[in-house]
């Protein structure tokens, strides 16, 4: 009998808590060991213990599912599961050949071809991953789920001017130079930022429509969103997503993306990035390929097309909450995974 199995992530990071958390709810078993105490030296004798664990806790015909990168045991994990008759699901999370250059892609790749299936972010990650020597089979997770305490609301313009575009998260000028060069380019909108990291006095806003909320705790931002769009950014410039950080979206699917639609507000992303077919296609936001192209763009938005947007950012929001993306993912590798032409390694 197949069993599915998932070992929780001893991390506070939002996107992967949320899968433990839609796990938990699916049914799945948690086969980890919890740390016996905080710090760095509480997760690495977790993750020992977990890995010792699995030799006994796997069995023929489970399945693992597995959040990566895992760090210094997924290929360990990988083969006491093959060893044991089980197979694994590999969801990823972040690729280290890509955007921190901590693995070679051929690294990368010996790595991944240990698991039976992989969840990617997009079909432009399937591609890549497909073009440096990846075949093992790969489901589209298209975006990640967003799990939240906030009420759904949807949200209403009045067609007033101005626009207000928020953009929250890390705000440092190493990941997020465009932000400082931003304002000018669109002063007939509010561009209001959160986070932590501004160097305000680097900021070039001579319009005045430039605005700094400081720290907003992801809830009360979901409750309040104070804003028209969501911003999905990265890199240096504003002409297009450039840098190291701009390229990873061509590939990436940013779970800032999931947060402001789980706040039920309709997001601009890079015309190039990989985000952009899914968002325009469900009709989330808009794609442009500069940010120039906003302050002639967001003004050609009539008050039905937004409300049309945020309409279905509202459904989304909902199906995001609810782990869909997710659990649809989990389905399809499994029917992957027991179909007669999936061969046994």
């Amino acid at each position: 009998m197949m069993t599915i199995k998932y070992i929780q992530t001893p991390s506070t990071n939002k996107a992967k808590t949320d899968i433990d958390l839609f796990c938990r709810e699916a049914g799945y078993r948690d086969v980890s060991v919890r740390p016996p105490f905080g710090g760095s030296v509480g997760k690495f004798l977790c993750k020992t213990a977990t890995v010792a664990r699995l030799v006994t806790n796997l069995h023929k015909g489970d399945v693992l599912i597995i959040q990566y990168p895992y760090k210094k045991y997924y290929k360990t994990l990988c083969r006491i599961a093959r060893m044991k008759g089980a197979r694994t699901i590999t969801l990823i999370h972040d690729l280290g050949a890509f955007r921190r250059k901590k693995l070679t892609p051929t690294e990368e790749n010996c790595r991944l071809s240990l698991t039976d299936c992989i969840i990617v972010h997009s079909r432009a990650m399937v591609q890549w991953l497909a073009d440096h020597g990846c075949r093992v089979p790969m489901v589209v997770l298209d975006i990640f789920d967003y799990r939240s305490g906030a009420a759904f609301k949807p949200r209403h313009t009045t067609g007033a001017a101005p626009t207000r575009i928020v953009y929250a998260g890390s705000l440092g000028e190493r990941k997020n130079r465009f932000l400082y060069a931003f304002p000018p380019l669109i002063p007939s909108c509010i561009i209001a930022v959160c986070g932590r990291g501004l160097d305000e006095d680097k900021v070039s806003n001579p319009d005045g429509n430039f605005i700094y909320r400081g720290f907003v705790p992801s809830e009360q931002f979901i409750d309040s969103p104070d804003g028209d769009w969501g911003l999905v950014w990265d890199g240096d410039l504003t002409d297009c997503c450039g840098g190291v950080w701009g390229e990873y979206l061509r590939i990436n699917n940013p779970h800032k993306a999931s947060f402001y639609i789980r706040s039920s507000i309709p997001v601009i992303v890079w015309k190039h990035s990989a985000m952009a077919p899914f968002i325009t296609a469900n009709h989330l936001g808009i794609a442009v390929e500069s940010l120039a192209d906003l302050e002639t763009l967001l003004p050609q938005i009539t008050p039905e097309q937004y409300s049309a947007y945020a309409a279905a950012c509202a459904d989304f929001a909902r199906r995001l909450d609810e782990g869909h993306f997710f659990r649809r993912a989990v389905a399809k590798s499994l029917d992957i995974l027991f179909s007669p032409k999936c061969p046994e390694k």
